[in-house]
């Protein structure tokens, strides 16, 4: 029987991995996905040009940190926490990382 910890592991590449599909209108910038089982980090990468500017930034870090799933920027249009709940982490097992640790009581998910 596989653990909660390998159960969060496998929600989060499911519902990272289309990400990397996403094609960009206006600019030529591809995601990339990385990510790091053994220490339970993972990422999408957004890399490219936009006109003559070359664009490189972080689109969704992810971390299991203490058997808590923490979303520590979101830079997607909708979100993925509501998604991570959806496929089955329950929100008391999800912290929003990139609010305020004071605000945090107040998002109906984790406070660390």
């Amino acid at each position: 029987m596989p653990t909660l910890h390998y159960i969060h592991r496998q929600i989060i590449c499911n519902l990272l991995k289309p990400y990397v599909q996403i094609e960009y209108a206006n600019a030529e910038i591809k995601n990339r996905a990385a990510f790091d089982r053994d220490n339970d980090q993972y990422l999408i990468i957004s890399q490219g040009w936009q006109n003559k500017n070359r664009h490189h930034s972080c689109l969704l870090p992810v971390e299991i940190i203490k058997g808590k799933v923490w979303i520590q920027c979101d830079n997607t249009e909708d979100g993925i926490a509501n998604d991570l709940v959806v496929a089955g982490i329950p929100k008391q097992d999800i912290v929003l990382g990139f609010h305020e640790p004071n605000v945090r009581q107040y998002t109906g998910f984790a406070i660390a």
